[in-house]
């Protein structure tokens, strides 16, 4: 709207400018006419700027009043097209005041001042409209580079749910899927075993698979919840703290391993005891794999401001469960103690022993 009315403004400037040279009454009529018609188009501007600049330059050559609306049809395809569009249509309002005399001989010649005038006027619009389409373009790649960013931050979302969730898988299954092992392995080995015994370790060997089945159901939500919108985070789920370790040892003793636990802490934050229990648990998982006489012993200890340090140990031997695994559990408790802030060591000792050693910061 703003551009149609300073359209209008400026045709009746050019006919007020005409009717001081005194035109011929047909000629001028036509003018007129031409100029009016050349205001209408600036509503076509958007959605033809080259079409329109060319009528409207063409247009410009005979009908003076519609000088204006030419310079605001330079404006529109310099902000709208790129430079080889507009080189042209520049170059033909360049010539536009040597064409004028050749076809309205009751136009004067204009002299070299104005036509310069003319030309600083063609040069200032284009620049502004070069500088107009300059910032939409930036402001479109902006656009697309925060939409990009955006994309890629949810795929990065996405890809830390994923690894989070293959931890949480290891952490839980592994566990339990140890402690199936070494039963269906004793129940294997021990064929002469009273009724009551067998009994007894299947009905363990049931109850593991049953929790097993529903932690894995637990982690398959999380991946379908928590994946399908990363943006709203993942659905919060119970999480295991150091008030449930002594659970995790009873299970392994049940289980036949002798596990001597010693936790000297009070209650840390459900992160910290989150992870703890975690290292612990892959550590009894560990041992059940590799270790030797189902021998264990689990320190924890710490203190708010001091840190929080957990270790277990067990003899190191060439027992071996039969559980396959590749320490790839190992590797992902350094990796979970390091995102925390903490450290992680193990290894072989000198003492003939495996040790797997943590410690978390406890902020005081």
């Amino acid at each position: 709207m703003a551009l149609f009315l300073l359209a209008i403004a400026l045709t009746a400037l050019g006919l007020v400018e005409s009717l001081g040279q005194d035109p011929a009454p047909v000629p001028f009529a036509v003018d007129a006419v031409l100029g009016g018609l050349s205001c209408l188009g600036v509503w076509s501007r958007r959605s033809r700027p080259v079409g329109f600049a060319v009528v409207a330059v063409a247009v410009s050559v005979y009908s003076m009043s519609a000088a204006g609306v030419a310079l605001i049809a330079v404006f529109t395809v310099a902000a709208h097209r790129r430079p080889a569009v507009v080189g042209p249509i520049v170059a033909g309002c360049a010539l536009v005041p040597f064409l004028t005399p050749l076809v309205r001989p009751d136009v004067p010649v204009l002299p070299w001042w104005q036509i310069l005038l003319g030309f600083a006027c063609v040069a200032a619009v284009l620049a502004w409209g070069m500088f107009v389409g300059a910032r939409r373009q930036s402001l479109r790649e902006r656009a697309r580079r925060v939409e990009s960013e955006r994309e890629l931050h949810l795929a990065q979302v996405r890809q830390s749910e994923r690894d989070q969730i293959a931890r949480e898988m290891h952490d839980v299954l592994a566990h339990r899927l140890s402690l199936l092992s070494l039963h269906a392995g004793a129940l294997e080995l021990r064929t002469d075993a009273a009724p009551e015994e067998v009994a007894r370790a299947a009905g363990v060997i049931r109850d593991s698979a049953h929790r097993a089945l529903e932690e894995l159901r637990e982690v398959i939500g999380m991946l379908r919840a928590g994946l399908d919108r990363p943006e709203e985070g993942r659905p919060e789920q119970p999480q295991p703290t150091l008030a449930d370790l002594s659970e995790l040892v009873d299970q392994s003793r049940r289980a036949g391993m002798r596990v001597l636990l010693d936790c000297q802490v009070g209650e840390p934050p459900a992160a910290i005891g989150r992870g703890a229990y975690r290292i612990v648990q892959e550590g009894l998982t560990n041992a059940r794999k590799h270790g030797r006489d189902g021998q264990v012993s689990v320190a924890v200890g710490g203190a708010a401001g001091e840190g929080l340090t957990v270790e277990v140990r067990n003899p190191a031997g060439a027992a071996d469960a039969g559980i396959p695994g590749g320490g790839s559990g190992l590797i992902g408790l350094a990796e979970r103690a390091g995102l925390a802030g903490g450290r992680l060591e193990y290894g072989p000792t000198a003492a003939g022993e495996f040790r797997l050693r943590a410690w978390l910061p406890w902020p005081g």
